[in-house]
């Protein structure tokens, strides 16, 4: 079975929380693109093409939607945070908790992460960004395929919310999102 490292939702109905986790991906994932299942063969009989469809794409028990994940790698609260007291930034926050020593190790094992995890993993650093157009670090990321961005630098630029990242093992930084 593959594994996929994505974001379960907790919290309450407009106040979204999640915890990032590790579990067994609901689909096969090809390994070209991280989509959902594919069909093979069109020129199969009728009962036949649709035993292989059920069986592509049926999830199987085990990897049910709400299933228990193999293990929490930390939080992610998507909601902008009020700037703290004393902060020279002076803009608001998203908190990240993330146990970075782990998602290592489930990346160097094998581990594929959503496009979102992917996301959140290349602000700490963990991975490279991914088609994304923005300001890290200071640094203006430019895309390197055809999903070109529409929005002129400028705007790129202009101030957008930090997100703080804090390690499970100790230590917090800041980064632009």
């Amino acid at each position: 079975m593959v594994l996929r490292i994505r974001l379960a939702r907790f919290g309450k109905k407009h106040a979204p929380f999640y915890n990032i986790v590790v579990a067994h991906a609901r689909y096969d994932i090809p390994s070209s693109h991280f989509g959902g299942p594919q069909i093979l063969n069109r020129k199969l009989h009728t009962t036949e093409r649709a035993k292989q469809l059920q069986r592509k794409t049926n999830p199987s028990d085990r990897t049910a939607r709400n299933s228990r994940p193999l293990e929490v790698l930390g939080t992610y609260d998507p909601k902008p945070q009020p700037p703290r007291p004393g902060d020279t930034h002076g803009r608001p926050w998203k908190d990240i908790k993330l146990d970075i020593s782990r998602a290592r190790y489930w990346v160097g094992v094998g581990a594929q992460p959503s496009d979102t995890a992917w996301r959140l993993l290349s602000m700490v650093g963990i991975l490279e960004p991914q088609y994304r157009v923005g300001q890290i670090q200071g640094q203006v990321v430019k895309a390197d395929s055809a999903h070109k961005s529409l929005i002129p630098e400028s705007k790129i630029l202009a101030a957008q919310p930090t997100t703080r990242v804090e390690n499970m093992e100790g230590g917090a930084k800041h980064v632009g999102t």
